[in-house]
């Protein structure tokens, strides 16, 4: 379903532009997007999956920066469960540099990245999702050859304070798929910076 967002890239420049937004029981497309190791990498690259933990992440965001070893550990453990981590980045990068795809190879290899951090640079993949936040995730699963949406909104309950987390949406969500079990909490609120659209020509 398609719908008008205010977007706002600087304090005085903002456009509106259409966004799409998956929810629970939504089928995703299948994207192609170019990983900082130089490959491209899609959903259909991983034909043994069972399903994907997509996360919409950044260099800059404060927020994002907190999650940086969680994601490591979360696709260290899924990942051998046939469950891997995508990370995705699709900010703007003239808007912010920090974001460029050479600035996130950097910070990939800076941060031992176990997974693949992708450069959506025409967003389109980030407009399909409806993603508006980093981090903001979604969880998806394979049902009848098709890739479902399971769960979306933030990681866990708490990014400042790891040690103090009492729910891990993602892990939860993901747990419950492996497992043959009901998800309880299919949808929750991301905390995090806003997305840093382009700006849409008239």
């Amino acid at each position: 379903m398609k719908h008008l967002l205010l977007i706002c890239v600087s304090v005085m420049l903002c456009s509106f532009a259409a966004i799409g937004s998956y929810k629970p029981g939504d089928t995703v497309a299948d994207f192609s997007l170019l990983n900082v190791d130089g490959k491209m990498v899609s959903m259909s690259s991983y034909s043994r999956a069972k399903g994907f933990i997509i996360v919409f992440t950044c260099n800059h965001c404060p927020f994002a920066k907190l999650y940086q070893q969680r994601l490591n550990e979360m696709n260290n453990i899924y990942s051998a469960q046939d469950f891997p981590l995508l990370a995705i980045s699709s900010n703007d990068a003239d808007a912010v540099p920090e974001d460029s795809y050479e600035e996130m190879a950097k910070r990939s290899k800076e941060k031992k990245y176990n997974f693949p951090y992708l450069y959506d640079e025409t967003q389109a993949v980030a407009r399909a999702f409806g993603a508006v936040k980093t981090p903001q995730a979604f969880v998806v699963f394979k049902e009848n050859n098709n890739w479902i949406v399971k769960y979306y909104g933030a990681i866990d309950d708490n990014g400042a304070e790891p040690d103090k987390v009492k729910n891990k949406f993602v892990i939860d969500a993901v747990e419950a798929l492996l497992h043959n079990q009901p998800i309880t909490v299919s949808t929750t609120k991301s905390v995090g910076c806003g997305m840093k659209w382009k700006v849409q020509a008239d």
